[in-house]
């Protein structure tokens, strides 16, 4: 686990090894244990080191004996044990036990095709020097961010955006990019903020030559087909695989541990880990004093089943303090506030560990999430490719031309959501409605905010996170799950659900749902009502010249009389102003 940067010229512009060992200062946090740097006035290839696996030889970047390919990377190689045996038999020989390594021979032996064979979270960076070609490669469903600079002349890449602004000046606010934030409450890839810098999409690589750049995608799940099987079947398959993904999770060469809510994803995780481990587990929770909110009691069940360690701490829940720190180590505005609860759990356990398991990615996957029932359980009539873009907006097409000013409104006869939606619907039009939600979920949802959560708030306190449920051979499993098994007779997360509730215990398994989140509406109205007139509707930030700011004040004004609950839409806007304030002031 670490960050990466770097840069490739096209023309006779070449930054400095002192500006590129400040793209790497920037982004410390991601790796405090060393900084590596390959440099020529070419090319850059730079590493921030978190030790988790040898730690005494794990040093990047690695280069091959012949000198002609350099290897950096973010994230964990989970199947590096496996791989690393077989090229051994190959005749291939390893200097280090590190992850890293096993790369580099990959590469020596498979070229930019060894990806395929990657288990893992990751963000890499490969220098052929006989092909004259750098890759920069991002994992399957994009659990490590990789962004990167183009103005023609010249590329920057790095796993934060503020790495490369540490190079250049800071570039314009892309309109396009305000648009899809208010209409998503993210901006997904591969568009961020900014003009011209952009993320590598989820599954794909950067071939850079001399000749310019071509983005080539290696994984996409839209090409799984639907199995027929009996529901015993599925089960054994989830089971055996979620088994063996927590299993070469667990391989770390620090101390390590797991978040714990006492939800169906943590708790099933945190049983298999005890499954596995020869001592107790080392779990972390937070709860609030506000009951509507609090999960605490779950953890502490949960952690009583499988006799774990167990670290909880109940803290305020107006943790708003927070708020322009976690922005800052986004990057981009977000308008969830679940980034606060888990940066403060992240931040709780990095004083014992330095790796903790999660269960982020099962809802995208399985369909845990209530909006799904919802939408298929009540949609007699509906249909599915006209509305179900309705459920993933924030600002509707109409509101949006009320809230945008004419600077930044794009082709305002778009609905953005669904615009974005269509390319990939028409990817999956062989899958059932319920995974074609699910897939637009994975390639949108989860890479472009859900796993910027703990990457970002762990990376923040030098924290790995590892995520068995997002293991690509459990992603393919659930893909070619009819949709019908993951909702059914009222109840999300079907076949999951029955596949673990032996190991986890009835009321684990079907309790409420319970999102990870603050009650910030109900503050706007009271305790947090100065703040909002500050950020939404003072002189400073109307100067800005983003919004209408009648409409701004309408909302607010709805808010505040009870007539409407507009808190998605006002912490948004609260948001990208914060947003404003710290990366453009």
């Amino acid at each position: 686990m670490c960050g990466i940067f770097g840069h490739y010229s096209f023309e006779n512009i070449n930054y400095t090894q002192q500006q590129i060992e400040n793209m790497g200062d920037a982004i410390s946090h991601r790796g405090p244990d060393g900084q590596g740097i390959y440099y020529t006035e070419k090319l850059s290839l730079g590493n921030q080191r978190l030790a988790i696996l040898d730690l005494e030889h794990g040093q990047q970047p690695f280069t091959s004996e012949c000198g002609n390919y350099v290897v950096v990377q973010n994230g964990e190689i989970f199947n590096h044990v496996e791989l690393s045996e077989e090229l051994n038999r190959q005749g291939f020989k390893f200097q280090t036990n590190c992850d890293t390594e096993v790369i580099l021979r990959l590469y020596e032996r498979d070229g930019i095709k060894g990806i395929s064979k990657l288990n893992g979270m990751f963000a890499i960076a490969i220098l052929d020097k006989i092909k004259e070609v750098m890759y920069l490669i991002r994992d399957r469903v994009g659990e490590k961010p990789l962004h990167y600079y183009f103005d023609g002349s010249s590329l920057l890449y790095s796993s934060e955006i503020k790495s490369i602004l540490k190079v250049i000046p800071t570039p314009s606010v892309s309109p396009k990019a305000i648009m899809e934030y208010f209409s998503f409450n993210y901006i997904p890839q591969p568009r961020t903020i900014f003009e011209n810098i952009y993320h590598v999409e989820t599954g794909s690589y950067l071939e850079i030559t001399n000749k310019g750049i071509c983005s080539k995608k290696w994984w996409d799940p839209s090409s799984i087909k639907t199995k027929i099987q009996s529901e015993d079947e599925w089960v054994s398959q989830f089971n055996t695989i979620l088994d063996d993904a927590v299993r070469i999770r667990l391989r770390s060469d620090v101390p390590f541990g797991a978040f714990l809510s006492g939800g169906v994803d943590s708790s099933t995780v945190v049983g298999l880990m005890a499954k596995h481990l020869n001592e107790p587990v080392k779990t972390y929770s937070i709860g609030f004093d506000d009951k509507r909110y609090d999960e605490s009691l779950y953890a502490e069940e949960a952690a009583t089943r499988f006799a774990t360690e167990h670290h909880s701490k109940k803290v305020s829940p107006n943790m708003l303090d927070l708020w322009e720190k976690v922005i800052y180590h986004c990057d981009q505005p977000h308008g969830d506030v679940s980034f606060m609860p888990t940066y403060k759990v992240a931040e709780m356990a990095s004083r014992d560990v330095k790796m903790v398991l999660t269960g982020d990615g099962a809802d995208e996957l399985f369909a845990g999430y209530d909006k799904y029932l919802n939408f298929f359980e009540d949609g007699s009539g509906f249909n599915f490719d006209e509305d179900y873009h309705k459920q993933l907006t924030l600002f509707s097409k109409d509101s949006l031309d009320e809230l945008l000013s004419d600077d930044y409104k794009e082709q305002s006869d778009v609905e953005v959501v669904k615009s974005r939606i269509l390319p990939l619907l028409s990817q999956v039009a062989h899958m059932d409605d319920i995974n074609k939600a699910l897939y637009i979920d994975t390639q949108l949802l989860l890479s472009g905010n859900n796993l910027v959560k703990p990457d970002r708030t762990g990376m923040a306190v030098s924290i790995e996170n590892r995520a068995p449920f997002l293991d690509y051979r459990l992603i393919e499993l659930a893909f070619s799950m009819p949709g019908e098994l993951k909702l059914k007779g009222g109840q999300t997360k079907y076949i999951y659900k029955k596949s673990v509730e032996k190991l986890i215990g009835k009321n684990l398994t079907y309790r409420r749902k319970q999102m990870f989140t603050v009650p910030i509406g109900d503050w706007f109205k009271s305790t947090l009502k100065e703040l909002c007139i500050e950020l939404l509707l003072s002189e400073r930030t109307r100067r800005r010249g983003f919004f209408n700011y009648d409409f701004v004040e309408k909302l607010f004004n709805e808010h505040i009389d009870n007539l409407k609950n507009n808190t998605r839409e006002i912490r948004a806007l609260m948001a990208f102003e914060l947003w404003c304030r710290r990366f453009l002031d």
